[in-house]
């Protein structure tokens, strides 16, 4: 761990209880966080993203979830606490936003309420203390006539006025890092705009590292400092945004981005991947990704590449990766 990460997350490995046997959902991922920066945890549905978030803060049960490997915030191994040790981080040195605003929330309780709450449990603020800071940060997220919103239920706002109040309640902590899980899915474009220029205003104010997970490429580009793309458990490529973003190395990122308008291969054709990611516990042997790989041959069935150093500090775990045609998407 270098001296400058905030987070540093090696050999995180996470199985859920089957039927009849453990099945992996996370195999083996590094990560490495520096203060105040974003990074992007992208992939497609399945792919283990937010389970890998919901582990940095302790959150999965762990009578039928097993979590091996290190997590170490700052000086402090995480993955060797109890349910105390973890009260003491989640909420107050990590934070969370959720994808739906409408399950995160407790609808029987006015948004004031719920921010209050977070305020006294790790800021030991209450009464009128607590209600001044709560309509504070109503106000910092961009949501007018805050000392009356307190008064609302969820149901009575918006659905980007509830992803603000989401934001409020999970910065009002000031936390080091905040994770976001897909945070403006559920948003209209226009609205999600603004979340994410609200986002990262409220990160550089409060000098806070983020962890962004999405699909959405478009999304992490404007995001995202960082990025590890992550396929059926593993990362398949990992490095600086704009470097795989310009030029992908592994034909799964390559994938990802044919889809999306922006960054398609210059033939004008969105492409979609075919197939789907394999479930837990059905993973194949060999590279994980060559059951829809177009370029996949006998070895990538047999043998499960590791992430290798390409350049300009990008790792691609590819065994083709040096015969795949020059990228030309219209990504700059």
């Amino acid at each position: 761990m270098a001296d400058s990460d905030l987070l540093s997350v090696r050999g995180l490995s996470i199985s859920f209880r089957g039927a009849q046997r453990w099945l992996p959902a996370v195999d083996g991922l590094d990560l490495d966080l520096d203060r105040g920066q974003t990074l992007g945890l992208v992939g497609e549905s399945g792919c283990g993203k937010s389970v890998t978030a919901l582990s940095l803060l302790g959150l999965l049960p762990r009578k039928s979830a097993q979590v091996t490997g290190s997590i170490r915030l700052g000086g402090q191994e995480l993955s060797q606490l109890d349910d105390d040790g973890w009260r003491g981080v989640r909420g107050r040195r990590i934070s969370m936003i959720f994808q739906d605003p409408m399950t995160a929330l407790n609808p029987l309780m006015t948004v004031g309420a719920q921010i209050e709450e977070v305020l006294r449990l790790h800021l030991g603020l209450s009464g009128k203390a607590a209600r001044d800071e709560a309509a504070s940060w109503l106000a910092k997220v961009g949501i007018p006539d805050p000392a009356d919103r307190l008064r609302n239920h969820p149901h009575e706002m918006s659905g980007g006025m509830r992803q603000r109040v989401l934001i409020a309640m999970a910065l009002c902590s000031r936390p080091e890092i905040l994770l976001a899980d897909e945070p403006t899915t559920a948003l209209d474009v226009t609205i999600q705009a603004q979340i994410l220029e609200l986002l990262a205003g409220l990160q550089q104010e409060l000098g806070m590292a983020m962890v962004f997970i999405t699909h959405d490429l478009g999304v992490v580009e404007r995001v995202a400092d960082r990025i590890h793309v992550m396929y059926a458990g593993k990362a398949v490529e990992a490095g600086p945004s704009r470097q795989i973003l310009s030029n992908p190395s592994h034909p799964y990122t390559r994938g990802l981005l044919g889809a999306v308008p922006g960054f398609r291969p210059r033939t004008g054709r969105l492409v979609a991947i075919p197939g789907r990611v394999p479930p837990a516990g059905e993973w194949p042997q060999g590279c994980r990704f060559a059951p829809r790989c177009e370029h996949a041959q006998a070895e990538c069935t047999t043998r499960l590449p590791a992430l290798e150093d390409v350049l300009d500090g990008t790792r691609c775990a590819c065994l083709r990766r040096r015969e795949l045609p020059v990228w030309t998407g219209d990504a700059a």
